[in-house]
């Protein structure tokens, strides 16, 4: 029997659920597609990920997959500036895809579109006969000016600056046309808020992002990647965000540690490195794994894992995983935002330097560190399953007029 259509407009395949953009938006396609014909659109910026397409069939009615080409992705966001655009738009905008859309709407008579990043929602943009929520996620534009703070570059500085700038109008114009737009976590939805005006603040609500806890299940057996004991940062590591964290933990309180355990070693896992984090490897007992097929294994066996985000906006899933598989987590507040932690892990948060080495040193060896993550485990599980965070987006696709 043909239920209900759904266009779901992604800037990214939503497989594998590896990185943190990929593991809420295969989520969500996974819990909605209980409920309706998902009609998939979406890019591929990755060669390595074509083999997954067909792993989107049993989720999906129709897909529709391009490529993104970043050399000709930059040269058209540089055009965009000359029109006065994020840089994102002009990336993310296919003729071909914008066909294909308008095709699907009129011929599956699709009446709920759901788009997934700020970026997508260009192809749906001047349709109000549609019912249309879009899942920012993050406030993007904030990262850009979280970056322009950071750049020392004055080019690069003037560049991000105006990237927030413009992505800053057009989120509060999507948000003003569509019938809902959604976030990440309630301070996220609340910072985004303050940007809007009275109208359009009701139009704004959050769900988080959800945990697979059969996939993360600590009782799984798997085999020590490393014969050593040892700290564990996991993520995609050409993420200027992930890039940052490890650098300044390995310069700044890397050395602290390692001072009082010069067993120990600290593990960076994740694909694509940048050559900045391949030099982490030269720092005495630093080790750089590159791409791995299977991250549990790397977080099972570790003493615990490691959050040092200084730049950040949203729910992390590497928090959330390594709490998942009985992991204690030592983080910044910024790893920590959006994320309701039971009362003993809250304690392990610092920002500098000195109260981050601090927490790891007080964890290794230290039997808390074991109580810590079995009730990380526990939280995970009765607070964050993907099944009952997704039914709030369902029931915002499900009101015809709104919310």
């Amino acid at each position: 029997m043909s239920r209900e259509p759904l266009l779901f407009l992604c800037h990214r395949i939503p497989y594998p659920p590896n990185k943190g953009d990929k593991i809420r938006s295969f989520n969500i396609l996974k819990q909605l597609s209980g409920y309706y014909d998902i009609h998939l659109a979406a890019f591929v910026d990755d060669p390595h990920d074509w083999q997954y397409q067909q792993a989107l069939a049993p989720y999906c009615k129709s897909v529709l997959l391009k490529p993104i080409n970043p050399l000709l992705g930059r040269v058209k966001g540089l055009l965009g500036m000359f029109l006065g655009k994020p840089v994102s738009l002009p990336y993310f905008s296919n003729s071909s895809m914008q066909t294909w859309v308008n095709q699907q709407i009129t011929g599956q008579q699709i009446r709920k579109v759901l788009v997934y990043s700020s970026a997508m929602a260009q192809y749906v943009e001047n349709r109000p006969e549609l019912h249309r929520i879009a899942d920012f996620v993050d406030v993007d534009s904030d990262k850009w000016r979280q970056y322009a703070d950071k750049a020392v570059n004055p080019l690069m500085k003037w560049v991000y600056g105006r990237e927030h700038r413009t992505l800053s109008a057009y989120e509060q114009r999507i948000t003003s046309e569509f019938d809902g737009v959604t976030f990440v976590s309630d301070d996220e939805a609340a910072f985004f808020s303050e940007s809007l005006p009275l109208e359009s603040r009701d139009k704004v609500s959050a769900f988080p992002n959800g945990v697979d806890v059969d996939f993360f299940d600590p009782t799984l057996s798997s085999q020590a990647p490393f014969d050593f004991p040892y700290l564990v940062f996991t993520g995609a590591m050409d993420y200027w965000a992930n890039v940052d964290a490890v650098v300044w933990f390995v310069e700044y309180v890397w050395p602290s540690i390692l001072t009082k355990h010069p067993d120990l070693h600290f593990a960076v896992v994740g694909g694509n490195p940048t050559d900045k984090v391949k030099a982490l490897a030269k720092h005495p007992q630093v080790v750089v794994t590159g791409r791995v097929e299977d991250i549990r294994p790397y977080i099972q066996h570790a003493e615990f894992a490691v959050a040092p985000l200084r730049i950040a906006r949203g729910i992390q899933n590497k928090v959330l995983e390594a709490m998942a598989l009985g992991k204690a987590v030592v983080m910044t507040s910024m790893a920590a935002e959006g994320i309701r932690l039971p009362v003993a892990q809250g304690q392990l948060v610092g920002d500098e330097a000195s109260a981050f080495s601090e927490h790891c040193l007080q964890m290794l060896g230290n039997e808390q560190c074991q109580v810590i993550g079995h009730d990380n485990q526990a939280w995970i599980k009765a607070q964050y399953q993907w099944d009952a965070v997704v039914e709030q987006l369902h029931k915002m696709l499900a009101c015809q007029n709104g919310m």
